[in-house]
């Protein structure tokens, strides 16, 4: 497994110090496919960069099967990480690419390689730099699996694909990393691709996390209810006498609804009977709002960049 404990980095130097990351404490288990999720500049790709040893953390430790990653080749010999910037590869084509990461990978699978190939049927001869974004994207995936790591990070790997290609590469990932019980972390603003892909997740904000969890349990943590009754109206401050934690409150007439945290619907339904109202509803929240309420909570306004999930 991945074990990240009360991991921190800074940038910059005393009075321009900046936090990039911040007491970061998680638990990756072998075999799942995690996805991390944030706003903008939360420090996802930055905690990427920490876990296959680019950066050295300010305060804490990373370790991968119980070695720290920092300066450690066997550790890093593990993990393949695909990240969102692609420059660097102009110069390389694919086949030469090929030989660059053969080089470094012993477990490489030249099958592999060739198998993805012609199912996705780039150029071989061709610089990237003469690629696509979605071509580039396609090549370094193609590289990754070909690897053969127990690891593979995808820092937003899917962007610049057309629909139709997104399918064909998700479907692609999760064949290879299931065949041989490898572990999947991917980020993507894209919150629907995270649900389709993964078990679990996690949502950083400013560099702190904000929670990580299974996602059936992070779904089965959050509520919306609607509440009528024809005497009076419900206010935020009934509810919260009653024991719950009201992420969001809004009425419209006599009706009021309200985003809770922390509790699973028969506990909610148990204590909202004690107000008699006339109409309740609990309706269960997607992950997409569970990531808006939870950012809007912090004061995170303004145009969130996500995909809905609709």
């Amino acid at each position: 497994m991945i074990e990240i404990k009360n991991v921190s980095l800074d940038f910059g130097k005393n009075d321009k110090l900046f936090q990039a990351v911040s007491d970061v404490s998680l638990t990756i288990p072998e075999g799942c496919v995690y996805g991390f999720l944030g706003s903008n500049g939360a420090g996802k790709s930055t905690l990427m960069r920490m876990l296959c040893g680019i950066y050295r953390p300010s305060a804490g430790s990373i370790s991968i099967d119980g070695e720290e990653v920092f300066d450690n080749a066997q550790a890093k010999s593990k993990i393949f990480f695909v990240n969102d910037e692609t420059v660097q590869y102009g110069s390389f084509t694919l086949e030469s690419l090929k030989k660059y990461y053969k080089a470094y990978y012993t477990d490489f699978s030249q099958d592999t390689f060739d198998r993805l190939c012609a199912k996705l049927d780039l150029p071989m001869k061709k610089r990237m730099s003469e690629f696509s974004k979605g071509m580039k994207r396609q090549a370094l995936v193609i590289i990754g699996l070909a690897s053969n790591t127990k690891y593979l990070m995808l820092d937003e790997a899917f962007d610049g694909l057309d629909p139709a290609m997104r399918k064909m590469i998700k479907n692609m990932i999760i064949d290879e990393i299931y065949d041989r019980q490898a572990t999947l972390i991917v980020s993507s603003h894209n919150i629907a691709e995270i649900n389709e892909l993964c078990d679990r997740a996690m949502l950083i904000h400013k560099g702190k996390l904000i929670f990580a969890n299974e996602i059936d349990e992070i779904r089965s943590g959050f509520l919306k209810l609607q509440l009528a009754d024809k005497k009076r109206v419900v206010s935020k401050q009934e509810l919260e006498q009653i024991g719950l934690n009201v992420m969001q409150y809004s009425q419209t007439g006599s009706i009021v609804q309200a985003v809770v945290r922390g509790e699973n619907e028969q506990a909610v339904n148990a204590l909202v009977e004690g107000l008699g109202c006339d109409i309740c509803e609990t309706i269960p929240l997607t992950l997409e709002e569970i990531f808006i309420y939870e950012l809007e909570a912090r004061g995170y306004g303004g145009e969130i960049d996500i995909i809905s999930e609709n």
